[in-house]
C-alpha cells in the first residue's frame, strides 16, 4: 500500500485552512509540512504557529519535516503544535537524536531524512528504529524542482533496512512517471507539492498515484 502526503509548501498560504481541507477531501493520507530555517537550507518557511493552525484545519496526520540546523531544540514546540511525525536529518545526528527521542517520549512517530548527496550508510544506524525514512529526491529548500533519479538505489536500500511497519518516503519532483519509479524502488509514501496543490483535480491525481501502489 502506498500513502499520499501533499506538501503544503506548494499550497496557497492565503487560504491555508481551505487548502488543508481540500487535500483531505481529495483523499490524501497525511499532510507534509516543510519547516526551514534559512540556515540548514536556503529558504525560510513556517514555524509552530502555522503547524497549529493546520492542525485545527484538518484531521489528517501531519508529517513535520524539520529542515533546520538544530531540530532537537525545536522538536517539542512542533509536537505541542500537533505534529504526528517528527522527521529530522541524518546530517545533524546529535540534534536529530535529541529530536527523535523527544518525539517518541511524547507519543509521536519519529523519522529521519537524508539529502540526495548523502549516502544511505549515514541513515543505516537509524533504520532499525525509525518509523519513517525520507529520501530527498531534490536538494531541500524549494519546491518545483526536478526529480533526481540517482536517489532510487537509496530508496531500495531503505526499504531493505527498515523494520516491519516503517515507511519509506520520497520527496521532490513527484509526478506519475517519477512516482512509478519510486514505488518500484520500494517507496511507500509519496510526498508531492506542486503536482497536487497546483492541480485543478487533486483528487484525480491522488487516485492515480495510489493506483501505482496497487500495481495498475
Amino acid at each position: 500500500m502506498v500513502t499520499i502526503a501533499p506538501s503544503i509548501l506548494a499550497c496557497d498560504f492565503a487560504r491555508l485552512a481551505d487548502e488543508a481541507r481540500r487535500a483531505e477531501d481529495a483523499g490524501a493520507d497525511a499532510l507534509h509540512v516543510d519547516v526551514m530555517d534559512g540556515h540548514y537550507v536556503p529558504n525560510i518557511t513556517i514555524g509552530p504557529v502555522v503547524v497549529e493552525a493546520v492542525r485545527r484545519s484538518t484531521r489528517l496526520p501531519l508529517n513535520v519535516h524539520l529542515m533546520i540546523e538544530d531540530p532537537g531544540a525545536f522538536a517539542a514546540e512542533f509536537v505541542e503544535a500537533g505534529a504526528d511525525y517528527i522527521v529530522a536529518h541524518v546530517e545533524t545526528p546529535e540534534s536529530t537524536r535529541k529530536a527523535l527521542d523527544l518525539a517518541r517520549a511524547r507519543g509521536v512517530k519519529a523519522g529521519v531524512a537524508l539529502n540526495p548527496g548523502t549516502p544511505f550508510e549515514k541513515a543505516a544506524e537509524w533504520a532499525g528504529e525509525a518509523d519513517f525514512i525520507l529520501v530527498m529526491s531534490v536538494e531541500p529548500g524549494f519546491g518545483g524542482q526536478e526529480f533526481v533519479p540517482a536517489v532510487l538505489p537509496k530508496c531500495r536500500q531503505a526499504r531493505a533496512a527498515v523494520r516491519d511497519g516503517a515507511e519509506v518516503g520520497v520527496d521532490g519532483g513527484i509526478n506519475l512517471q517519477t512516482a512509478r519509479a519510486a514505488v518500484e524502488a520500494g517507496v511507500t509514501c509519496l510526498i508531492a507539492g506542486t503536482f497536487l496543490f497546483r492541480s485543478d483535480d487533486m483528487a484525480g491525481r491522488i487516485a492515480a498515484l495510489r493506483r501505482l501502489g496497487e500495481g495498475s
